[in-house]
């Protein structure tokens, strides 16, 4: 499970988003101090149709596309605006207690809707327990564009308070499918954080997988990698929103000669330069090495909690053996050489920019992300923690 931030409308007049913000009507009579605020569907709608509508500039437009390496295909998105916002409303009582009210028909009208008080999530557990977000869903209404028509469409959407953060957090726990030669395809979206489907993840559904089965990381094929069905590879290029489908490549080459961020897979080659002394790091410098590569960023703080776990391996192994390269994303770069200097951190640090732009070609979407890779460059493990992590590296490194 993956949540979202559900933030507020902001006061400031001179805010970007300002002009896209909704106007509501019927909240609950007797309700003082009330935020207001929406929950996208399609942020790429949103982007385009209010980039259209001038109600944000061109600047802004054009800075997005770049910062989420995005073109936009005009083929799959409405000129004519739609509904693919749901508006909510809340209230924090003289105790502290969060009430809600989400305008689940879409009508721009809270008088007929129920207000609730959300769940209160509780990290240790919740993420235990996936079921918690389905149970206490709402089902809302929002439009989209398939086939050049605009259709309304329902999905369920879980809503929950972080008290020790005083956020409010949402996501929409449902998944998609498509049947291919044969065999039915999971279709999930974005993490479940909305339903643009810009960065869609699938895995077979089978006599291994079966409907109801958590997916671990190693079934889940992001976009750009791969899938073997009936003994054929295919990209996974992506889904087209307009023709509501999922696009598949099927690749001549062996696998051995491709490169994916997947198990069993040659790693994709990067270069940079150690963020203390300058010097270049490539893939191809550490053949003949086990390397772990670890994504993270400075204002990560389960990157933060890892770095005493990396510490106690890297002392435990023999550089000739093993190597940990840290990539950091998203981070400046005093801020990381702090870092660096306050944890005694002792192996290479290089920052993911939009030169090398070794992040992008990772395909990394949070942090930690790490990579296990043999000393031929293959992947062997994904997002290994702590005991895992340890485990798996001295069996490998006495082989």
């Amino acid at each position: 499970m993956s949540l979202s931030g559900a933030s507020p409308y902001s006061d400031d007049e001179n805010n970007p988003w300002g002009k896209t913000y909704l106007k509501v009507s019927g909240v609950p009579a007797g309700w003082t101090d009330v935020k207001y605020g929406d929950i996208d569907t399609n942020i790429l709608q949103s982007v385009y149709q209010n980039y259209l509508l001038g109600n944000i500039t061109k600047e802004r437009y054009e800075g997005l596309q770049k910062s989420w390496d995005w073109q936009p295909d005009t083929l799959e998105l409405s000129k004519e605006p739609l509904k693919n916002k749901i508006a909510f409303a809340y209230r924090i009582d003289s105790i502290g207690t969060v009430e809600m009210i989400v305008d689940a028909n879409n009508n721009y009208d809270f008088s007929d809707d129920e207000s609730f008080i959300p769940l209160i999530f509780l990290p240790s557990e919740g993420m235990k327990n996936d079921s918690v977000a389905i149970s206490n869903a709402i089902d809302v209404s929002f439009e989209r564009f398939i086939d050049n028509k605009i259709v309304v469409s329902t999905a369920p959407l879980f809503i929950t308070y972080m008290s020790q953060f005083n956020m409010l957090m949402c996501n929409f726990p449902q998944y998609s499918t498509t049947t291919f030669k044969g065999e039915t395809i999971a279709v999930l979206s974005d993490n479940f954080t909305n339903l643009s489907y810009r960065t869609p993840t699938i895995a077979l559904i089978n006599d291994t997988l079966k409907e109801g089965d958590k997916l671990s990381p190693e079934v889940l094929i992001s976009k750009n990698e791969y899938i073997e069905i009936k003994g054929n590879l295919y990209k996974n290029i992506g889904v087209d929103n307009n023709k509501n489908a999922l696009i598949l490549e099927k690749m001549d080459l062996p696998k051995s000669e491709m490169n994916s961020t997947q198990i069993g897979y040659k790693t994709y080659p990067f270069e940079g330069n150690d963020v203390v002394d300058e010097s270049p790091i490539s893939l191809d410098k550490l053949k003949g090495k086990y390397v772990l590569l670890d994504f993270w960023a400075v204002w990560c703080g389960t990157c933060r909690e890892e770095i005493p776990n990396l510490k106690a391996l890297y002392e435990k192994t023999d550089r000739d053996k093993f190597e940990i390269v840290g990539i950091v994303g998203d981070s400046p770069k005093d801020a990381l050489l702090k870092i660096i200097e306050t944890d005694s951190i002792t192996w290479t640090q290089i920052l993911s920019t939009d030169t090398n732009k070794i992040k992008e070609d990772y395909g990394i979407k949070g942090y930690p992300t790490t990579f296990l890779i043999d000393p031929n460059g293959v992947i062997v493990a994904k997002d290994l923690r702590v005991v895992e992590l340890e485990m798996k590296v001295l069996e490998l490194v006495k082989e």
